[in-house]
């Protein structure tokens, strides 16, 4: 989710709301959300709306039979790595976050039995979730999207699709990973955690300042994310390659390719340690980001990467078997060595 609501939004009108009630089940149960908000929901749930790309992730690795779509459809090189039925989903668009693109018209067209969303819950999350709810009759949950709460938010929707089951297997994979991470960070002295940068974009110099979420899960595997203070929350800033120098991180993590494979000849990254040490990592992001892209439960095996990019001496098990066996169980999708490699080609 992020703060930016379309004005499409306050557009839509009555008839909206009429041809939606229309559609709503005779039968329905209350489920209290992540906000406190109580929502009537159908009681057999067959088409989910994903508001946003971390409710989107949510949403396939519980149930990805009941998606009426994708909000950015997958790029050809993402395909592989998701279920077949879900690769030519329809790309709907989406409700919150960067370049909201989704009119009601088409939300009420794909015929969602309830909207999702998945990430941060405050006023505006609720005003937006109340408003749409109302306009077009279809049920809008609010999901908690901390890190911290993966493992209740897959339990909370697998319990509300009705696939409660697998929202437990899952759960409890969520958990083993963060226990396995406390375990490794509690052996590790606080002056000995690597001073971590996170480069986003094609120059590295987009970052996200300490507490925001899409940067949290450096701070989740014990490292220390150098970019403090540039924003009162947390969330994405700029930062000048000066700035960078300043920081003088150990390590840093990049999403982007073309930065990972140029940072080495720029003149300006020359002074910062990571780079004179070659402690630069790509972090995988197919199908979706080990870090962030969307900042989802994608970061799970994130973590395990982190864990073993950043502690390769303490970081328990083998690296290639753990990312085949979570592609197995959350995506459901099996790896070939072919799939691993190019997943994990800069990575470490």
């Amino acid at each position: 989710m992020s703060m930016t609501v379309s004005r499409r939004l306050f557009m839509a009108g009555v008839t909206l709301a009429a041809l939606a009630l229309l559609a709503v089940p005779a039968f329905a149960r209350t489920v209290t959300d992540s906000a406190g908000r109580t929502v009537e929901v159908p009681d057999t749930i067959a088409r989910v709306f994903a508001a946003g790309p971390p409710a989107s992730t949510l949403l396939y690795v519980v149930a990805p039979e009941k998606m009426t779509g994708w909000v950015r459809a997958p790029r050809e090189a993402e395909k592989p790595y998701l279920q077949p039925a879900v690769r030519d989903l329809p790309e709907l668009g989406r409700l919150t976050g960067r370049g909201d693109t989704l009119n009601l018209e088409r939300l009420v067209a794909a015929k969602p039995d309830i909207i999702i969303d998945f990430g941060t819950i405050n006023d505006t999350y609720r005003s937006l979730a109340d408003r749409v709810q109302a306009q077009t009759g279809i049920p809008y949950l609010l999901i908690d999207g901390r890190f911290e709460n993966t493992a209740s938010a897959l339990r909370l929707l697998a319990d509300v699709l009705g696939v409660k089951d697998r929202g437990e297997v899952l759960a409890g994979a969520a958990e083993a990973i963060f226990k396995q991470v406390d375990t490794v960070v509690a052996a590790v002295p606080t002056d000995k955690r690597p001073r971590v940068y996170l480069a986003r974009g094609p120059e590295g110099l987009e970052s996200g300042s300490r507490g925001s979420i899409n940067t949290e899960i450096i701070e989740r595997v014990g490292a220390v994310n150098v970019v403090e203070g540039l924003r009162e929350k947390g969330g994405l800033v700029n930062v000048s390659a000066e700035q960078v120098i300043a920081f003088a991180p150990d390590t840093v993590i990049t999403l982007d390719r073309s930065f990972f494979e140029g940072v080495a000849g720029k003149p300006a990254w020359a002074p910062v340690p990571a780079v004179t040490n070659k402690r630069v990592f790509l972090a995988p992001g197919l199908p979706f980001g080990f870090i962030d892209s969307p900042p989802s439960v994608n970061r799970l095996i994130g973590l395990t990467w982190l864990l073993h990019t950043l502690y390769p001496d303490k970081a328990p098990g083998d690296l290639k078997a753990q990312v085949r066996d979570f592609y197995k169980l959350f995506y459901q999708v099996d790896l070939d060595d072919s799939a691993l490699a190019r997943l994990l080609d800069g990575a470490g």
